[in-house]
């Protein structure tokens, strides 16, 4: 018997924040369902391009000595140039460009009364901005192939996180960062469906540079039967390859947590319990009515750290 056919086979990708942590594993399991893969991660030199030291650069090398094709890009997503030389630099190398992946952040947690108005910048332009700009620069590439007759299967996957659909303590900037990304991941998906692009994100839970104090490796001993490390970022990527790829045709707007060997699909804000007087409420009204809307409402998910 033949082996199975390749996932991603002739498509061209893009990971931002590839050099490490879920980037990587995101950008060598593409490689390995014969992706061509561009490796983005701000790791660079003093000419701002990836040099032989750099996280990007070494991702490349695995890829390659692996059999496959990829090339790095060191500049900073988060900028209009950044964003737009990412773009270039796939269609430049590879002529096409059929998968973004937004993955690159970093995190500076603080309690909200010690939170500095230059951490809460910082997180939101390398998160929400550095998702936006890259998104914005592949979807006018698919747009113009569009109109020029030639529709994409183009897919984006955006990262946003369980702090973004629960909130979590002391993570104020990275909760309301990683919140907005889902809401920038369902405008986009309304607006590019048209261009032949779908668009959805993943929460992921894994042991990465920002996670490694909270995730602890929870691998069985060596050799054991049952030796699978939970934490691992390797086991979210499978889920972001099929976002990605052809196969997820007609999946778009939609929101995964991905954890270990769970995948779930998130169910986001939708109507609960209403009441219309038909008439302006009285401040009294209004608050036995919220009291009484609240006592057939689902109780909300705790925010993490909360308790």
């Amino acid at each position: 018997m033949g082996s199975a056919p390749l996932l991603c086979e002739g498509r061209v990708v893009i990971v931002t924040g590839a050099g490490r942590g879920l980037g990587r594993a995101h950008a060598l399991a593409y490689a390995a369902e014969g992706a061509r893969v561009v490796v983005n991660d701000l790791g660079v030199g003093l000419d701002g391009s990836p040099g032989p030291g750099s996280p990007a650069r070494q991702v490349v090398e695995e890829i390659r000595a692996a059999g496959g094709e990829a090339v790095a890009h060191g500049g900073d997503i988060a900028t209009a140039e950044g964003a737009a030389s990412l773009v270039r630099t796939a269609l430049e190398t590879y002529s096409r460009l059929d998968t973004l992946v937004n993955n690159a952040g970093f995190l500076r947690d603080r309690m909200l009364v010690n939170l500095d108005e230059d951490d809460w910048d910082a997180v939101m332009r390398v998160h929400l901005k550095g998702h936006f700009l890259p998104l914005k620069h592949a979807v006018a590439h698919w747009r113009t192939e569009a109109k020029a007759g030639r529709t994409p299967r183009a897919r984006i996957v955006n990262t946003s996180s369980g702090a973004g659909l629960l909130g979590s303590v002391g993570q104020g900037n990275y909760s309301a960062a990683k919140a907005g990304i889902i809401g920038l991941t369902l405008v986009a998906a309304a607006e590019t469906a048209r261009y032949g692009v779908q668009v959805n994100a993943i929460a992921p839970a894994a042991r990465t540079r920002m996670t490694e104090d909270t995730f602890a490796a929870t691998m069985a001993a060596p050799g054991s039967p049952n030796a699978f490390d939970a934490m691992a970022p390797e086991n979210v990527s499978p889920l972001v390859v099929w976002l990605g790829s052809d196969a997820c045709a007609g999946v778009t707007g939609r929101v995964f947590e991905a954890e270990g060997g769970r995948i779930t699909v998130m169910e986001g804000w939708r109507p609960g319990p209403s009441a219309d007087k038909g008439a302006r409420w009285t401040p009294a009204e209004a608050g036995d009515t919220a009291v009484r809307l609240l006592a057939g409402a689902e109780v909300p998910g705790v925010v993490y750290g909360a308790q």
